[in-house]
């Protein structure tokens, strides 16, 4: 069977860039933020390209404020000022801490819901997003069922153990090759029928404790628990996708004949900081379902 791959990049990156400003700082933080975010990068760039290149060719960066306002209030979100579900302040509050038109946070935080970062609710304000909403159960999974509306799999999980990281694991999780990693395989049931083969690595030391008993107790989305109890927020996904031929594991485990056509996906998940948190590898059967994708 001919094998057809295509990279897919799921929701938006999140805003990374750092900026000194403090979550409580509530007097000065856009000045600060010039002068820390924009004015220091251009400083630097100035000074390095007039020792190394002729000043015409010096091309300082420059970041536009509402950018600069979008990264504080990331920041906040990366710190935990603001929590999962929770309200964040009103546009004019923000402007007022910020020291900037009510427009410029308007912009910033149209951009933040754009990444799913936030979710505006009508007559309520903007919250933080947080998996634990229906809409976010399916931001990560894609796989829907060809007639009938899309729902939760459920699970069975076959293997959870500590391992320490193979090289293609670490290279992929911006971790050394032999840091621990915990392993878990699973199964999981559209309607009883096993339907996806999953394999995931994540790192050992920031989930030390997630045990199988904790993740066959938990009756949620496993983002949900990452999030909840990890403090782990998947912020954006980059997969991989191919067709490929069941072997005989994956024939045994979906109950299907061997070489059946499967959807085959590597998914790489990113928290704040465009941190790598999750390795996900999967094969989807797709006799009754197909992976969508919203572009946009």
């Amino acid at each position: 069977m001919n094998s057809a791959s295509s990279n897919l990049t799921n929701n938006a990156t999140a805003a990374s860039g750092a900026v000194s400003p403090t979550a409580g700082t509530t007097a000065t933080p856009v000045a600060t933020a010039a002068s820390s975010a924009a004015t220091p990068v251009a400083s630097v760039n100035a000074t390095t390209a007039a020792v190394s290149a002729p000043a015409a060719t010096a091309s300082p960066t420059f970041s536009p404020l509402y950018q600069q306002i979008k990264a504080l209030i990331t920041q906040s979100l990366q710190s935990g000022e603001w929590k999962p579900g929770e309200l964040i302040p009103s546009e004019v509050e923000l402007a007022g801490r910020f020291k900037v038109s009510q427009g410029t946070v308007r912009k910033a935080i149209d951009e933040l819901a754009a990444e799913n970062l936030v979710m505006r609710r009508q007559g309520k304000g903007t919250f933080v997003s947080t998996h634990h909403e229906a809409r976010a159960h399916f931001r990560f999974l894609r796989l829907v069922p060809d007639e009938g509306v899309p729902h939760y799999p459920e699970s069975k999980f076959i293997e959870v153990k500590r391992v320490r990281a193979p090289a293609d694991v670490a290279r992929l999780m911006d971790l050394k090759s032999g840091d621990a990693v915990i392993f878990i395989k699973r199964v999981q049931y559209f309607d009883g029928v096993p339907t996806i083969v999953e394999e995931l690595w994540l790192p050992g030391l920031i989930f030390k404790g997630l045990t199988a008993e904790r993740l066959v107790e938990y009756k949620g989305p496993m983002y949900g628990l990452f999030e909840t109890e990890f403090g782990t927020r998947m912020i954006r996904a980059s997969e991989q996708i191919r067709a490929v031929c069941a072997d005989a594991g994956a024939a045994q485990l979906l109950n299907i004949d061997l070489g059946t056509p499967l959807l085959s996906s590597e998914r790489v998940s990113f928290t704040y900081g465009d941190k790598p948190v999750e390795l996900r590898r999967g094969l989807y059967l797709t006799s009754r379902h197909h992976y969508q994708n919203e572009l946009s």
